[in-house]
């Protein structure tokens, strides 16, 4: 390239807005980040991610062994514009009120500080069989981490929790309880510690619920396995199926090109954006290294609604940086 032909495209780039790399983020650990969790930390005036560090790089005999799902810490990532991450290494989870194996964090700001669920699987595991439940943490900072207890949700097997604040007071949980044919069922508590568990929400078999409020109506997402299931509601009580699946077919990017599984949402000004991780099954590394699969990155993609209906092209750039909260 000429002197005049770089300086030509330096001048195209400039008051172009910054997009979102492609992935948006990949551990540098073991390679298998998952479970995204996403704030913006006005202290630090930066966005923060905690997400679940699953050990896809770890040797296994057997292929059917799942210890590389067990015995993750949450990961965390800052960034100042929510397009371009850095790693910041694992969270200072206390692990005499948790265990070795973290979860699906997720992370809300009430009433003056920060509130952590975390589930949490009792040891490392080779099998899915054992027994998982929902523990809840503080911190003033999202630094320094205090257990406030577990949350008692009236089953051995919970997992996945979503929490909202309530517009006439009070909050609700969302979770998946896999006694109850992995539906997604919802809790009330009026103090964040004693919840009242009450119906099924869906019943389709599914993980991963994520709720948020957006024009004006409340949305809940969630991992169908087969693609990314959409809910909406005026209340946050009555729920309407929207017919199909966000995500279902893989992307044409590289890295892309898995469906999107276990969404987070962050709702930037007018906009709203879902992060999504993705196996990379579809890879060409993965045609000569059959572990290769396990590895997952996090994506990111710009949430469009029209007349009720959510839609993302998981194919287009991301561009322009993300707008913290007003308060």
């Amino acid at each position: 390239m000429t002197l005049l032909a770089a300086a030509l495209a330096l001048a195209a780039q400039v008051g172009q807005p910054a997009t979102a790399p492609v992935p948006l983020l990949r551990d540098p650990v073991h390679d298998g980040a998952a479970d995204a969790s996403t704030v913006w930390d006005p202290a630090t005036r930066q966005w923060r991610m905690f997400y679940t560090n699953r050990r896809a790089t770890l040797p296994l005999a057997d292929p059917k062994d799942v210890r590389w799902v067990h015995g993750t810490h949450i990961g965390m990532a800052h960034s100042a514009d929510g397009l371009n991450w850095r790693y910041a290494g694992i969270a200072a989870i206390p692990e005499h009120c948790t265990g070795p194996t973290l979860w699906a964090p997720e992370i809300q700001w009430i009433d003056g500080q920060w509130h952590l669920w975390l589930t949490v699987v009792p040891g490392v595991f080779g099998n899915w069989n054992a027994p998982r439940r929902i523990v809840h943490l503080t911190s003033p900072d999202l630094d320094r981490w205090t257990c406030a207890g577990p949350v008692d949700l009236g089953s051995d097997r919970v997992i996945d929790a979503s929490v909202v604040t309530l517009p006439g007071g009070g909050y609700r949980m969302w979770f998946n309880d896999e006694r109850r044919g992995k539906a997604i069922v919802a809790a009330d508590s009026d103090d964040l510690i004693r919840w009242r568990v009450g119906k099924v929400v869906v019943d389709t078999p599914g993980e991963g619920p994520k709720v948020f409020r957006w024009r004006g109506r409340w949305w809940m997402v969630s991992d169908a396995w087969k693609g990314l299931l959409v809910l909406s509601s005026p209340d946050a009580d009555s729920w309407t199926r929207q017919p199909g699946y966000l995500l279902a077919e893989p992307g044409t990017r590289l890295t892309d090109r898995a469906k999107g599984q276990h969404p987070d949402i962050v709702v930037a000004g007018d906009r709203a954006f879902i992060i999504w991780f993705l196996h990379q099954s579809g890879e060409p590394e993965a045609a000569g290294d059959p572990a290769w699969q396990r590895r997952s990155v996090l994506q990111i993609g710009e949430l469009t609604e029209r007349d009720g209906v959510l839609s993302i092209d998981r194919n287009a750039p991301v561009a322009g940086a993300l707008q913290p909260p007003a308060s």
